[in-house]
């Protein structure tokens, strides 16, 4: 904790949008040196916060001071001015640039008549990518990259402005266990540099390991604000949601039914090998390990969006072609994608299009679709995930990234699948809404859905599921048994330690 003045205040800030207010006389205060937590669930204003921060939008009402300075951003490229920077929860990079190229764009090291010097880029990418302790070739392009990688690009392009305000919005939602790591020793050093930090999660762990401060909003008002010693983990949750959670996972089932998914010898290339994964009606199955162990492939290869080299798929003992979306889906398979935005939605329709997108062939009365039924099918999954938007009509893009993962959830479960894949479930999902969302899969587990889940939260596999598989270097190398398996034994499995596991950690 800082002696000084506040670095950057937020005073009683005021916005709304039409007739919605999205912050009531919200106030923040952030300190040099200080890592500043900002929790509350999706819709509770903390988007609409750090937008005005970042000089995206103006406040209605209220002001910001900058060094005890009334400061105005009226556009982002004055708040990068000021050195606040921002790291959004959804990477916005330029995917045929280079990694350089876009952590140094604008700003670039230039050679004579102003010729940008692509070997000095480099260089001062890959010092920057040293102290983030990761392993990414600054000459490599965005393209491909995996969410956490592209993470990655982001703080690098934040860190690379020499930001005095630094403003992370989710940035471990994508990241594992060890990268999580690697960063909160790179936030440690920017605070002992004088840098202020607000850090904005669902993790409400994360912020109770690494920050001083802390803010809580509910619907788009402030709730409570001060010292992390004065709140406990309980009360911050409480706070919230406005209620306490009594178990964020579900009782574990005891029993499941025939083969519903059954995978063989699953191959593509140099992503997986020799993939095996058998999953019952009314299991659910996690697939674990570190981000690029091939995880999201397999699921890809499952759906038939990648091709595979070789292997089977069966859904009920029916076959499934490689390469083939639309017969997967016949046979009973859904995927919710890793990235919503870019695979999962299409941000310019509505939320009520989003939703029946998997089913508009069954919504058709002659060439035309009933709007009044997906009306009906969107309100229907929209009170069961509890979904928050002003109106189904709004264009998905409006609403905030929970709420997005909720719709491209009821896309899939619209259409009643037998087998649901998802990838990252509750990435960029508010603490009371991942407890809903847990107990919904669960709930269709119990009713006999076969569930295929990846997720880096280690928490949310040892809680959720029935058995393990994990993988590493595009291999599975371990099953346990969710009921007695640790994260230590995950871990020692995904890292190529598994002769450590002690008697108790055995695999099933």
């Amino acid at each position: 904790m800082t002696d000084q003045g506040p670095l950057l205040v937020a005073d009683a800030v005021s916005k709304s949008f039409g007739g919605a207010v999205a912050l009531r006389a919200v106030s923040l205060t952030l300190f040099a040196g200080e890592a500043h937590g900002l929790l509350g669930e999706n819709g509770a204003g903390k988007s609409t916060l750090v937008r005005i921060l970042a000089g995206v939008i103006r406040p209605d009402h209220g002001r910001l001071l900058l060094d005890g300075k009334p400061a105005t951003f009226r556009s982002p490229a004055e708040a990068q001015a000021a050195r606040v920077a921002v790291i959004y929860q959804e990477p916005t990079l330029f995917p045929d640039l280079s990694i350089a190229e876009n952590v140094l764009i604008g700003r670039a090291p230039r050679r004579s008549l102003g010729r940008i010097d692509h070997r000095a880029s480099r260089a001062k990418v890959a010092a920057l990518f040293a102290e983030l302790g990761v392993a990414l070739d600054p000459a490599r392009a965005v393209r491909g990259l995996s969410i956490a990688g592209q993470q990655l690009v982001e703080i690098a392009k934040a860190l690379s402005n020499e930001a005095r305000v630094l403003i992370m919005d989710e940035p471990t939602a994508a990241l594992t266990g060890e990268e999580t790591a690697h960063l909160f020793e790179v936030v440690r050093r920017l605070r002992e540099r004088a840098v202020a930090i607000l850090f904005i999660t669902h993790r409400i762990e994360e912020a109770f390991a690494e920050c001083q401060r802390l803010t809580v909003l509910r619907d788009g008002a402030l709730v409570a604000s001060g010292p992390i010693a004065g709140f406990t983990p309980a009360e911050a949750v409480r706070l919230m949601v406005g209620r306490a959670i009594d178990s964020f996972y579900p009782p574990r089932r005891s029993e499941c039914g025939e083969l519903a998914l059954s995978v063989r010898n699953l191959s593509a290339g140099g992503a997986y090998a020799a993939v095996d994964v058998d999953v019952n009606k009314g299991e659910i199955v996690a697939l674990a390990g570190l981000v690029g162990a091939g995880r999201s492939e397999v699921l890809r290869g499952i759906f038939g969006i990648d091709p595979r080299g070789a292997g089977t798929v069966r859904v009920f003992g029916r076959d499934v072609p490689p390469g083939d979306p639309r017969a997967a889906m016949r046979a009973g398979l859904a995927l919710v994608p890793e990235d919503r935005r870019q695979q999962g939605l299409v941000l310019e329709l509505s939320v009520i299009r989003n939703a029946t997108l998997a089913i508009l062939a069954r919504l058709r009365r002659g060439p035309f679709s009933s709007p009044a039924r997906e009306r009906a099918i969107t309100a229907e999954w929209s009170v069961r995930l509890k979904l928050k938007a002003r109106r189904l009509t709004d264009a998905v893009a409006t609403l905030s990234g929970g709420n997005q993962q909720k719709v491209v959830l009821s896309k899939w479960l619209a259409t009643v699948p037998k087998v649901l894949m998802i990838d990252e479930p509750t990435r960029g999902i508010d603490v009371g809404a991942k407890a809903e969302l847990h107990h919904l899969l669960a709930a269709l587990a119990r009713q006999g859905l076969a569930v295929l889940m990846v997720s880096s939260e280690l928490p949310e596999v040892l809680g959720m599921a029935d058995r393990i598989l994990v993988m590493r270097e595009g291999r599975i190398v371990g099953e346990l048994s969710g009921a007695s398996a640790s994260q230590e034994a995950v871990m020692a499995f995904a890292t190529g330690h598994e002769a450590i596991l002690q008697c108790g950690d055995e695999p099933a």
